[in-house]
């Protein structure tokens, strides 16, 4: 691809992840925000003491402006992201087209960024976990999943050096076990924390936690939809006028024949 195109399609990524954040924004909001408030009385409920100091955010400005913000700017960011991925994968990942590349993509960021880390570290409402290990339980968070996504690029490249020996079926299945594989064995060795509250209701808890989920499920269907649109239109803008010209041509010929 040129630079023309690639700034183009960076551009795309960056509206189709702008208008993933606006409905993932609105799961999140519908969905998500009453599991926080419920989460929050639990808190202040089972608390023994209360500074009565005035809040620096009020919850109001968090789950309105501080949610819309965070994620609008996230799915930009990622839309951003996944656009120069497309650059670089559309045409060397198998004979598929912009939409399939797009849709590919977006399953595998997923999978990849959240889904594999959700399942060792996953989300946790207010009045979960202690305070004292949030910076450990963050940091291992994102090793998860700067350890999912290299483990996946390496699967890839496993999978495509396969393929002449094995076939392309027999190597994508090679290459998807050895990724569980290691996976699995990440799961085992890294620390786990499990920090749930006897009297924290589990209803509540899995319900934020599905939210989440829902939350970037959401995002990245939207975005895997939506950027493919964008993209079809854009590297392939003549097959509907070359269709139309050569029917015309044809019709020109019969008549004149």
């Amino acid at each position: 691809m040129n630079s023309i195109s690639v700034r183009a399609l960076l551009v795309r990524g960056m509206l189709a992840g702008l208008a993933a954040g606006v409905l993932a924004l609105l799961v999140a909001y519908f969905l998500g925000e009453s599991r926080v408030d419920a989460a929050i009385a639990l808190e202040e409920a089972h608390s023994h003491h209360h500074d009565g100091g005035e809040e620096l955010v009020s919850r109001t400005m968090q789950s309105t402006a501080g949610l819309a913000t965070g994620v609008l700017v996230f799915g930009v960011a990622v839309g951003g992201i996944a656009a120069l991925v497309f650059c670089y994968a559309l045409g060397r990942i198998g004979r598929f087209g912009p939409r399939a590349t797009a849709a590919l993509i977006a399953g595998a960021a997923l999978l990849t960024v959240y889904v594999v880390p959700f399942l060792k570290y996953p989300a946790n409402p207010p009045a979960v976990g202690n305070p004292d290990t949030i910076g450990r339980r963050t940091t291992l968070f994102f090793l998860m999943v700067a350890l999912s996504v290299l483990l996946a690029v390496a699967a890839v490249i496993l999978g495509r050096r396969l393929a002449p020996r094995l076939g392309n079926w027999n190597a994508t299945v090679v290459a998807s076990a050895a990724y569980v594989l290691v996976i699995a064995v990440s799961y085992v060795f890294l620390p786990s924390y499990n920090e749930v509250g006897k009297d924290f209701p589990a209803a509540l808890l899995w319900e934020f936690r599905l939210s989440t989920l829902a939350v970037q499920a959401t995002l990245w269907a939207t975005f895997g939809l939506v950027f493919g649109a964008l993209t079809e239109r854009l590297l392939t803008p003549a097959t509907g006028t070359v269709a139309a010209g050569k029917s015309a041509a044809n019709r020109a010929a019969a008549a004149a024949g």
